[in-house]
């Protein structure tokens, strides 16, 4: 997490992506939005407010699946908000953390779908060194407060993103859960024609989750992948 004791250290020191992400958005990030962004993590942390993720891991997602890997992207919202939660992945937590709601129902459908065994963690790293994005549309939040980071630039940042994804010409899967993610990425996705397969659902929130079980994605997913001549995402959560 961060704290005031951070403060020594630039926030977000140098947007530390991985080298081709940092390539592919050097330009978004030399935009005046992302110094105004830096500034007000500066600003909750000196308000000592704690913030999720850790910094280190604050970009998590795009060091463990670099851009020309990208093979699917799992579309979320907000960092989870609680201390150990959120470490830079969407939907995962940490080895030891307990399941929140919305994982608990990924993990139902997981087993209905694909068949794995009930892991014993919520970490989704081994999906992440696959190829499958983790991304959440706001990077940062303040520890026990959803929603707190956004509209302060992050959404913009990951707009970049989506779009940067889009320009691809190799295809790859969208997982698009509940109308937040869908919003977002459609509306970038429809800008331009691409190869790419967007598959929908509700969120796997238990507010929504009638619409979200038995959708099957995971399979389809991987159905998607064969028919780009692509390597199957071993689903198991280990």
């Amino acid at each position: 997490m961060l704290k005031s004791t951070d403060l020594n250290q630039e926030a977000l020191p140098g947007l530390a992506l991985e080298k081709r992400w940092r390539e592919i958005l050097q330009e978004e990030i030399e935009k005046p939005y992302v110094a105004d962004l830096k500034k007000f993590l500066k600003e909750d942390l000196k308000a000592g407010y704690t913030v999720y993720p850790p910094l280190a891991k604050v970009f998590q997602a795009f060091l463990y699946t670099p851009y020309d890997e990208v093979k699917v992207v799992v579309m979320g919202q907000d960092p989870y908000h609680g201390a150990g939660q959120a470490h830079g992945l969407s939907f995962s937590v940490e080895n030891g953390i307990a399941l929140p709601p919305s994982l608990k129902n990924i993990i139902k459908e997981l087993m209905d779908d694909v068949h794995i065994e009930r892991p014993k963690t919520g970490c989704l790293i081994n999906w992440a060194k696959q190829g499958v994005l983790l991304l959440n549309a706001t990077l940062t939040v303040r520890e026990g407060e959803a929603n707190s980071h956004k509209g302060r630039g992050w959404e913009r940042f990951t707009d970049a993103v989506i779009e940067k994804l889009c320009e691809r010409e190799d295809p790859m899967v969208f997982l698009l859960w509940g109308r937040s993610a869908q919003e977002k990425c459609e509306r970038i996705l429809s800008q331009k024609t691409h190869p790419h397969v967007v598959l929908k659902a509700a969120h796997p929130s238990p507010f929504s989750v009638t619409g979200f079980l038995g959708c099957h994605h995971f399979s389809k997913a991987n159905s998607a992948l064969r028919s780009f001549g692509k390597e199957e995402i071993d689903w198991r959560i280990v």
